[in-house]
């Protein structure tokens, strides 16, 4: 099964959570605290489709605990983990955040295309 490209009809963008570091390569700390600073640094902007679970799946998810609110379908990228978050881009506007419970390669190839269940709100990073 191929992934037709009408389907990635959703802007997004990828996110990774990195401590910000100084020309040193060293990690940024407030003085007075100690505390490192870090930020959401963009790493790609990819075409994907974003798609609500359904009323079934989502009584499953709720048996389980679960907050998987939608699937997002992407173009497989070797680089994407659960460490990461997905910014749904709206008019170029930044919307709704999505926390990947990790990726899921194509049954076929295992290298067309990547699935992953989503959640919003805060990601285990707090942020």
């Amino acid at each position: 099964m191929t992934l037709a490209a009408g389907r990635l009809r959703h802007r997004i963008l990828i996110e990774r959570y990195t401590l910000d570091v100084d020309s040193n390569g060293e990690a940024i700390q407030d003085p007075d605290t100690g505390e490192t600073s870090s930020s959401w640094v963009e790493v790609a902007t990819v075409w994907a489709e974003i798609k609500p679970i359904s009323v079934r799946e989502f009584i499953a998810a709720q048996a389980t605990q679960s907050k998987i609110e939608a699937r997002v379908v992407l173009r497989y990228r070797p680089d994407l983990d659960g460490s990461l978050r997905l910014v749904h881009m709206v008019n170029g506007v930044r919307g709704k955040i999505y926390n990947p419970a990790g990726f899921l390669p194509d049954p076929e190839s295992g290298m067309e295309y990547l699935t992953s269940p989503v959640s919003t709100g805060v990601s285990d990073s707090g942020q």
